[in-house]
């Protein structure tokens, strides 16, 4: 009867150490998984970024050519105007 209990005793004590093991692994596993998760995230949110600011350059370069070219005509009509007055002016 002894004998009987002490088996029965190691047969749970053994079933929950492999119940201890599965559940360490399994949350190593989730670990890693969330890991992984987290880092795709990271890495999508960085190329969407990178994505927006070089979008945003392109536009900012659009912008200063666009600004650059308006500023080179209106110094060409100041000019023509002075050279205009000048002409008067002889």
């Amino acid at each position: 009867m002894y004998a009987e209990a002490i088996k029965s005793i190691k047969a749970v004590e053994d079933e929950a150490a492999q119940a201890k093991l599965a559940a360490q692994q399994q949350a190593r596993d989730s670990i890693e998984e969330a890991e992984r998760s987290g880092q795709d995230a990271v890495s999508a949110t960085l190329l969407r970024a990178e994505s927006e600011v070089a979008h945003m350059m392109r536009q900012a370069d659009q912008k200063a050519a666009d600004e650059a070219v308006e500023l080179a005509s209106t110094t060409a009509n100041r000019e023509a105007a002075m050279r205009a007055r000048a002409e008067r002016n002889r």
